[in-house]
């Protein structure tokens, strides 16, 4: 398998050929110094295949499908309910959830919430880049901000694991089940007590005590993923 992987979102098959967009062609040819008739892997959630360039023509690389790879799979749903935060540590925070696992993320603003608009296309950049390097098959999808209150309303059947600094629990368990698991990490200022009360009222909601220090939201999501795909793997 090559050590090169680009997404490619369209259908795939052996013998299928087709042009890779500008950047993608200036990866190839620029920074990883590829050659005409050199392999490398494209893949979506159809499966990975290895690719040879066929030919370049104005820094534009054609190709053609070789051999499959990887089989598609199935993956366990698994959604990051969160506020944005500043943009550094944002773009660093869906970076490494998509590389842990997330399948979907769930933009919110709650009534403490300080960054209120996203960059949906740099963070599709990112996701892909992160799926990429991180070798899995899917690209997270990011969904469209929205309130605390619409998400709990329009999503009963999942299992919500709440990050919350106010409770003792330490401890969630999570059995086999074609529900998504949800987490959902508060803002920087945490969220209300009217929120916090809503939350807890959620049907099958886990609170969790990440730690006894206060981490930053980044941290708290890189923690509860982790402590998720343990449990579910």
């Amino acid at each position: 398998m090559s050590n090169i992987r680009l997404f490619y979102p369209e259908s795939l098959s052996k013998n299928l050929s087709g042009k890779l967009n500008k950047d993608q062609s200036k990866y190839l040819i620029s920074v990883m110094r590829l050659k005409i008739n050199e392999i490398f892997s494209l893949f979506n959630k159809e499966g990975e295949w290895n690719t040879k360039i066929i030919f370049i023509d104005k820094g534009i690389v054609e190709f053609e499908v070789q051999n499959q790879l990887r089989q598609p799979y199935n993956e366990r749903e698994i959604w990051l309910v969160f506020t944005p935060i500043k943009s550094n540590y944002f773009n660093f925070m869906i970076q490494k959830a998509t590389e842990i696992g997330v399948t979907k993320f769930f933009p919110i603003t709650t009534e403490r919430t300080i960054v209120r608009k996203i960059n949906e296309a740099r963070l599709n950049k990112i996701v892909i880049e992160a799926a990429e390097q991180s070798n899995r098959l899917t690209i997270p999808y990011i969904e469209k901000i929205q309130k605390l209150e619409n998400f709990l309303i329009e999503n009963k059947k999942i299992n919500l694991i709440f990050a919350d600094l106010n409770t003792e629990n330490k401890k969630i368990e999570l059995q086999y089940s074609s529900r998504p698991i949800a987490l959902l990490i508060g803002p920087e200022g945490d969220f209300s007590e009217k929120e916090r009360i809503e939350i807890l009222s959620f049907k099958g909601v886990q609170p969790i005590k990440l730690n006894n220090n206060i981490l930053r939201s980044e941290t708290a999501v890189i923690s509860s993923l982790s402590i998720i795909n343990y449990l579910i793997n």
